[in-house]
Parts: structure tokens; sequence; C-alpha cells
């Protein structure tokens, strides 16, 4: 059975009451309102690199804690330590909170960056889709984000897989499970979003309604499906310009190769056991702990994916008395168990040259408690793990100050982090130029930033 997820149940008001396996939604533009077979109408093909690279960005939504994950201060008073104490990694000088014992077992494989210094300080994963934060001088069509910039200049590996992927929930909270789009690269390097909720109106994703995933393999179920939607659209008078382009969304939408990576039935039970047990409630308005989808982004990847956006549970926990605490005892070792994993299983498979990795989210979190046992958002420092890629892991990348409030050596910039997951990649973010909707020159990244010169 292909495995795709969300269906909210219609007695319920809240983001929490939803069902697994029900429908389909297929969302290649949802945030430009463009459906899948328009998409693939424009779509033309960009030159394909000779190596299958790729990347893995694992977004958790609104602000995990720096300072109880990964820079933990055990000598600070209490109001600052918090409730968790560090453990030794099999790296030498390297201590993680004591809820990720597999992440230290493997920390030779990890990296972790402390001082992650420009977050944006708002509820939104732009920055972690894009690197650039909302206020930024603005691009005449829109920033693209890393998976469009790595689809336009890295290509398809595999005409049945879509060069960018998404598992990226749409949340209560909208901005966190926007993916990013392709913005003056236009639409044909949209990320195709293969999880969902329901769509909100018709202009919303592809929605295939009245089809179980059951029956999904039947190309004429599909196409019905298909028909129905664009009826629904309104859009006859211009049908016969879709032949080519629906066909085409049918063949990506059936080949074996795209269905079969999603389908965590076909992977060995032993591989997807040690992910961990998937909570599939969706954690209000934020996104659900699927943390079997750390597998499914693997099998993307190996299935010709260049980049995969997921987004991860919810992760902002000042609401509630010991919020902070009682949350992270839920969601650290299920995300130790995932990361572990599918770090593990690149090195296995011998993908860890190329497939890099990385996890964070929109900021950090205030070193003192608050007056409920928890900690609000605190922007002006932030961190973020990082493995594969070829990068050179087992090492932490900038100090905080004795609180964690602050850098004391080497801020790094969200835009430093995609310059080295492009590096990684073989793409030089200075090298390869394309115009905006005014005719202006952009890259990747800005001419300023360069990769983080500690892991390449």
């Amino acid at each position: 059975m292909l495995t795709i997820f969300g269906r909210p149940d219609t007695s319920a008001n809240h983001c929490d009451r939803l069902s697994r396996r029900s429908f389909l939604q297929i969302g290649g533009a949802a945030l430009g309102g463009i459906a899948l077979h328009e998409i693939l109408a424009l779509e033309a093909h960009a030159g394909i690199r000779n190596s299958h690279k790729a990347i893995i960005n694992i977004y958790l939504p609104g602000g995990p804690p720096h300072i109880d994950m990964w820079d933990l201060k055990p000598n600070a008073p209490s109001e600052i330590r918090g409730d968790f104490k560090p453990i030794r990694t099999n790296v030498s000088g390297i201590e993680i909170c004591e809820l990720f014992p597999k992440i230290a077992a493997m920390m030779d494989k990890f990296a972790i960056i402390r001082t992650l210094a420009d977050s944006d300080g708002a509820h939104d994963g732009y920055q972690c889709m894009t690197g650039r934060k909302k206020g930024d001088p603005a691009a005449t069509g829109g920033w693209p984000s890393a998976g469009a910039w790595v689809s336009r200049l890295g290509g398809e590996a595999s005409a049945a897989v879509p060069a960018n992927m998404a598992l990226m929930y749409p949340t209560g909270n909208r901005t966190w499970g926007e993916p990013g789009t392709a913005g003056f690269l236009g639409v044909k390097h949209n990320p195709f979003n293969v999880v969902g909720r329901k769509a909100r109106d018709k202009s919303d994703d592809l929605v295939l309604k009245g089809i179980s995933l059951e029956r999904l393999q039947n190309r004429e179920e599909l196409r019905a499906a298909l028909d129905r939607f664009r009826r629904e659209m309104d859009v006859a008078a211009r049908a016969e310009s879709y032949d080519a382009s629906m066909e085409k969304a049918l063949g990506i939408l059936t080949d074996s190769k795209l269905g079969d990576a999603l389908d965590l039935s076909k992977e060995d039970p032993r591989i997807v056991e040690r992910y961990g047990m998937s909570q599939e409630g969706f954690r209000r308005d934020g996104a659900p702990r699927m943390v079997e989808n750390l597998c499914v982004a693997r099998r993307l990847v190996e299935a010709g994916a260049r980049y995969v956006a997921l987004n991860y549970s919810r992760w902002d926990w000042h609401g509630g008395d010991g919020m902070n605490f009682i949350e992270a005892r839920e969601d650290f070792p299920l995300l130790d168990s995932g990361l572990s994993a599918l770090v593990s299983d690149l090195v296995e498979r011998g993908l860890d040259k190329d497939v890099s990795v990385v996890v964070w989210g929109e900021f950090g979190r205030t070193p003192k408690l608050n007056n409920r046992n928890s900690r609000d958002h605190w922007p002006r420092v932030n961190a973020a793990l990082l493995a594969g890629g070829g990068m050179r892991t087992g090492q932490v990348i900038g100090e905080t100050n004795k609180y964690a409030e602050e850098p004391v050596n080497r801020p790094v910039k969200f835009q430093e982090v995609f310059a080295t997951l492009y590096h990684s990649m073989g793409l030089d973010a200075h090298r390869d130029r394309q115009f905006d909707g005014a005719g202006v020159p952009r890259y990747p990244t800005d001419a300023d930033i360069e990769p983080i010169r500690e892991l390449i």
C-alpha cells in the first residue's frame, strides 16, 4: 500500500483528530495555486549532473530548545540549566542531552552548529527553507527555496521522481507547513508535496477525490479522478492543451519507482522498526510526529529525489507549566531514534558522501526559564545538526557564553549552512546565476556568503 497520510475527521474542529490512510494530496505548487498538471505543462528538463547528490532538510517547527538539546550548560543555575543532564558522546569533548543516547553513540557522524546567530525571530519556516529573512530585500518573483535551486541547478536524477520533493504537512500555523516555492525560478521547480490534510479551497493542492489508495495504481481510476478535479476547476476551455502534461502527471503518480519509494511496506521491517513508531495525530497547530517519514525521505532520495523537505512535530512548548520538559521527554527520544536510523542507513548504503542532512528550527529558546518552567522565543542564538554530504563531522561549530545566550565565537548564518549544503552537492552558489522577474542576476546565496570552512 502507498503510504501517504492525513484526512481530518469531519466531526472534529481541531487538528488532532486526523486519520492516516484516506486520500492522496499532491501539492507541487500549493502556495501558487497551480495544479500538478499545470506545472507539468510548463516543465522543461534542466541538465542532469553526473552524480546523484541530495539534501534532506528536517524542519522542527516552533523553535526547538537549543540549550536542552545540543548546548547544555550543566554548571549554570537551575533556572537556566533545566531538567536534563549532558552525556558523553563517542567524540571526546562533545556532550549532548541525555535523551539522545543513540546520536551520542555515533556523534562522529554528526556536526553541531551551536551558534546559528541570524534567526529572524518569527514563527515561520521560511528561513529554514530559503536561508533568507522575510524582511530581506525582495527579489522580483520571490526568493526560491533551497529545493527549487537544487532542482534548477542540479536537474532531475530520474524522470519518474521530481527533483524537489516535500513531506511537509499543512499545519494550523500555516507557515510551519510551507516548503517554500520556486519564486522567480518558475513553477516547474516548485516542491512536489506528497502529504497533506485537506485542501482548503479549489485553488489549493491537487486532491484526488473518490479514489482509494488501494486503487491508486489503476491508471484509469487516477485519470478519472484528475478529470473530475479539472472539471471542478472549470478549465474545460483549455482541456486540449493538457493532454501531454496530464499523461506525464499520470506517469509520475503511478510509476512504480515513486510509488515504491513512498511505500514503507516494501522496506525491511527491521529497518523501519529502528526509526521508531510514529504518532499520527497532528500536534495542535503543528505537524504530526511522523518519524517514519525520515525513512521515506531516504527512500525518495534513493529513488531519484535531489531534495526532500519534511516537518516533524511541534516545538513551541512555552504555553503550559513545565511543557518544555514534558514535550521534550516525548519528542527527544523519538527524534533520537529517527535521526540515528537515518544517518546509519546512509552510512550502511554508502550514501553518506552524497546525501546531506540538516536538522533545525526557526530560532532557539530563552536560557532562563519563565514562570511556567518553560522557555520562550530566543532568536539571538539557535542550533543545527548536520550529517552526511562528505562533510567533516564529529565536531562542534561555534561556542556560546556560559548561559547559552549568544555566541562568543564563530557566529553562523542560515545562508552559510545552505552554502555548505550546496557545496556538498557540487553546486557553486556564486557561479550559477539566474535572473529574477526584473532581470536582476541572482544567486543561491549572497555574494559575501561562503560555505562553513570547518565542514568542507
